[in-house]
């Protein structure tokens, strides 16, 4: 404890710059990850390409891409940029195949009642068809952000900066209080991560937590609460 609050001040921007590292590829994640499922579902053989990728990209050794990166972006190898990307192509890897599940899953009847309402194929999209993902879209990120927080340790041994770098001075130094503070601060903030995604996602589902009229199911309920905040 003593050591702690002596050096609370580097722990917390260690802790800082672990955040930014384990969010920035979550956001990245999503916003690449959408399109393409959506893109493997329109096309199956542009999506059998898209989830063959994605396999092969996932399967690579996430030490081994940490150095790679720097000579193909041109950044230094101790550059959080690289540990970014890393980290962003392994969460849509992961995230493409649960997003297509997931849109895949959604009742034709569904999206069919959306287009007799007048819906675009992209208004459709955007208002029926992801929203309808989102739950399973969540439950991949849940999965994600507490892997990449584990993650994003391992570019302690390239240089880069984060709650890693506790570990890998606490062995250096044969001082496991500094070890053992690492692993409890990433454990607490794998924890909080956690529970502000489960919270975002009630924030942005609101009608899961809308009582379904007698007949209707959800997908009927979150049809027409987006028709008419539309």
């Amino acid at each position: 404890m003593e050591w702690f609050l002596a050096n609370i001040d580097f722990i917390a921007g260690l802790t800082g710059q672990h955040l930014i590292q384990s969010v920035v590829p979550l956001v990245l994640a999503v916003v690449l990850a959408v399109p393409l499922a959506q893109l493997a579902r329109l096309n199956r053989t542009v999506g059998a390409v898209i989830l063959t990728l994605s396999s092969i990209l996932y399967t690579i050794p996430s030490l081994a891409m940490f150095v790679f990166l720097p000579l193909l972006l041109g950044t230094s190898i101790i550059s959080p940029v690289n540990v970014i990307v890393a980290l962003t192509i392994y969460a849509v890897a992961l995230l493409v195949r649960s997003t297509l599940d997931a849109l895949e899953s959604i009742d034709d009847g569904v999206r069919q009642a959306a287009v007799a309402m007048g819906f675009t194929p992209v208004r459709r999209f955007l208002t029926v068809d992801f929203p309808l993902s989102i739950p399973v879209l969540f439950a991949g990120l849940r999965v994600i952000s507490v892997t990449n927080i584990s993650l994003v340790s391992v570019g302690a041994l390239i240089g880069v900066s984060s709650l890693g770098t506790l570990f890998t001075d606490g062995l250096f130094r044969s001082f496991p209080t500094e070890i053992a503070v690492g692993i409890l601060i990433t454990l607490v903030l794998a924890l909080v991560m956690d529970l502000v995604l489960v919270a975002l996602e009630r924030l942005v589902t609101p009608w899961r937590r809308q009582a379904p009229a007698k007949g209707s199911t959800p997908e009927t309920v979150a049809v027409e609460a987006y028709r008419v905040g539309a």
